[in-house]
């Protein structure tokens, strides 16, 4: 559009802010566990692979893997920035100028650009400057690449030629893992009978789940009330 200024990386104040408890550490569950081993080895290796694609359903924490990247890479002393596509959006395809100046690269949610062809261009040179400069690229899908709609067929042999690693959904024992490890985390004291409550009750979403558990929290401390079922039914409206 004339007149419009071309918004490049280093003009915004990109990455999301990485969560403190996003880290390798506790990414809890059997379930993915093996995968996030295979993930972290990736990214420890001397000469990584180009591009690590990790692949699965919104509930299976993708953010919290690509985020754990990030943290290993800054433990490593490494550049990284964790880069959410839905945020990028509306900046057009420009704003991938510039990421491959760092060490590690994370995109979330790339499937988004999947039919958007300026953008699918755009991620594809920014995957051969990241090869040129020996970086690592590490993206989130929704779906393997060889499923996923994308136009321009160099762009998904790219990712498709990568290292996939694929999450399946987590079962009611990695969720109540989850739960119970995460309120621990909070220094919350969540009974075996009040976890068990929640799980039977609680949205099957685990990222509901855990927000249900902040709500819990805040109220905690508030009402200096400990987690019971019945404050827990209050506190809901269960």
């Amino acid at each position: 559009m004339e007149g419009q200024e071309t918004v490049s990386a280093s003009q915004l104040v990109l990455g999301v802010k990485l969560r403190d408890d996003a880290r390798f550490d506790n990414f809890h569950g059997d379930r993915n566990a093996a995968a996030a081993v295979r993930l972290r080895e990736a990214c420890e290796q001397t000469s990584p692979v180009p591009v690590v694609a990790v692949c699965g359903d919104s509930d299976t924490g993708k953010s919290h893997l690509l985020q754990a990247v990030c943290h290993l890479a800054e433990q490593r002393e490494q550049s990284a920035v964790c880069v959410s596509v839905k945020e990028l959006l509306p900046f057009g395809p420009d704003a991938l100028a510039g990421l491959e100046n760092q060490s590690v690269i994370c995109l979330d949610d790339l499937d988004l650009i999947a039919g958007l062809e300026s953008w699918e261009e755009a991620v594809f040179h920014l995957y051969n400057r990241v090869n040129d400069r020996g970086s690592l690229l590490v993206v989130s899908l929704s779906e393997v690449p060889g499923v996923l709609s994308f136009l321009l067929p160099d762009l998904m042999s790219r990712l498709s030629h990568g290292l996939t690693i694929q999450l399946g959904i987590n079962r009611d024992d990695d969720r109540l893992r989850i739960l119970m490890a995460r309120a621990e985390q909070r220094g919350l004291v969540l009974g075996d009978d009040v976890a068990a409550f929640i799980l039977r009750r609680a949205p099957r979403k685990l990222a509901d789940l855990l927000a249900m558990l902040d709500r819990l929290d805040e109220n905690s401390l508030r009402a200096q009330r400990r987690l019971t079922i019945p404050f827990v039914k209050s506190v809901m409206g269960w």
